[in-house]
């Protein structure tokens, strides 16, 4: 029987692996290993979907990219040796990830890379995870995409046609999974229009962040009738820019950060979606909520480019103004919200485990997967 060391680190890597190694666990000997980059944040998804990690590693809180990299390296190779996997599994494009695939590599152990081929072509947009997901890829000796951009993207930079399955998004699978254990959304309270925001991103701390908090007020006040969910990032710096630029208000309400089936609530409640997340920008579409991304580049521009979400990037104004737009002219609304996701039919994991000859491939791999 096959083994499989499935590699978690992050919050979003445990839900969107979390379809993987459940598919996976039906057909092979699985071992779940979290990092420690995320601990409890990580932990909380896997454990929502029955997933109990096999093994930890443990990191210091304080640290820089450079030191958590160093630290996880050796770590990384005795858990390997360890639990001597026949493939390496990972997801996305955190330090984890790059950590996880070099690792696999030095240790001559193939890796199996979940959402590759997502690009910006700028290695400063997103940092550090444009880095991270092409170095993730050059190592790869699976490469499972989202979309047929994704693969597009990867046979551009010479990677072997075989090499590469489009399947997906495995975060329409655990969307999936979610809402068939979730209670029917809730109405939103005295008839208000609710709008989820979640702000987190590097490159948006500082004064990006701040922009973003101006926009919340300015939109509570000319609007009386909508109210924000905002759940704020752990992140010291964002959690002292939304305290100091006294964005709470009694229709404004701040929240810790969300479990995933909350989360799910919330999307599902939600009127509009404002987000720098890559996991959202996903989701929301599959949901039919319109999303507005607070980026000036995505490395998934399909929901751009189908219409049902928009880059308005962080600048007061224009958050302000997207957001105006789509609260007073019904017609950009219903465009943004007919749906339509091309990010997969929620059958991604199905498709990922039949490359190693397991179960059944779906009816078709053309259904989940871009246009």
């Amino acid at each position: 029987m096959k083994r499989f060391l499935c590699v978690v680190g992050t919050r979003p890597e445990a839900i969107k692996m979390a379809p993987v190694i459940l598919e996976l666990a039906t057909h092979a000997h699985v071992m779940t290993l979290c990092s420690g980059q995320h601990t409890k944040l990580a932990e909380e998804p896997l454990a929502w979907f029955g997933i109990t990690p096999d093994d930890t590693i443990r990191v210091a809180k304080s640290r820089t990219l450079a030191t958590l990299t160093a630290a996880l390296l050796p770590a990384m190779e005795r858990m390997i040796a360890k639990h001597r996997p026949d493939v390496v599994v990972a997801q996305g494009d955190t330090t984890t990830v790059l950590v996880a695939a070099l690792t696999a590599f030095y240790t001559d152990i193939p890796f199996a890379h979940v959402e590759a081929g997502l690009r910006t072509r700028n290695l400063r947009a997103p940092f550090p995870e444009e880095f991270n997901r092409v170095a993730a890829d050059r190592l790869a000796r699976w490469h499972f995409c989202p979309t047929r951009g994704a693969a597009a993207n990867l046979r551009a930079e010479g990677i072997d046609p075989a090499r590469i399955t489009i399947t997906g998004n495995t975060g329409i699978d655990a969307l999936r999974l979610a809402l068939a254990r979730l209670p029917p959304a809730l109405a939103t309270g005295r008839g208000r229009r609710r709008i989820l925001l979640t702000a987190h991103r590097r490159e948006n701390q500082g004064k990006r962040m701040e922009a973003i908090c101006r926009a919340i007020v300015a939109l509570v006040e000319q609007f009386d009738d909508i109210e924000f969910a905002i759940p704020v990032h752990p992140n010291p710096e964002v959690r002292a820019t939304f305290e100091r630029l006294r964005v709470a208000h009694e229709r404004v309400q701040l929240m810790p950060p969300l479990s995933y089936p909350r989360l799910v609530a919330e999307m599902a409640r939600a009127h509009v979606i404002v987000t720098d997340s890559g996991g959202i920008q996903e989701e929301a579409p599959f949901l039919k909520k319109p999303v507005l991304v607070m980026r000036d580049v995505t490395e998934r521009p399909e929901a751009v480019e189908l219409g049902v979400a928009r880059l308005v990037g962080a600048e007061t104004s224009s958050i302000v103004g997207a957001v105006r737009e789509l609260l007073t002219d019904a017609e950009a609304y219903a465009t943004m919200a007919a749906g339509g996701s091309p990010y997969g039919d929620g059958y991604a994991a199905e498709r990922l485990s039949a490359v190693f000859g397991y179960g059944q491939r779906a009816a078709s791999a053309a259904a989940g997967a871009a246009r």
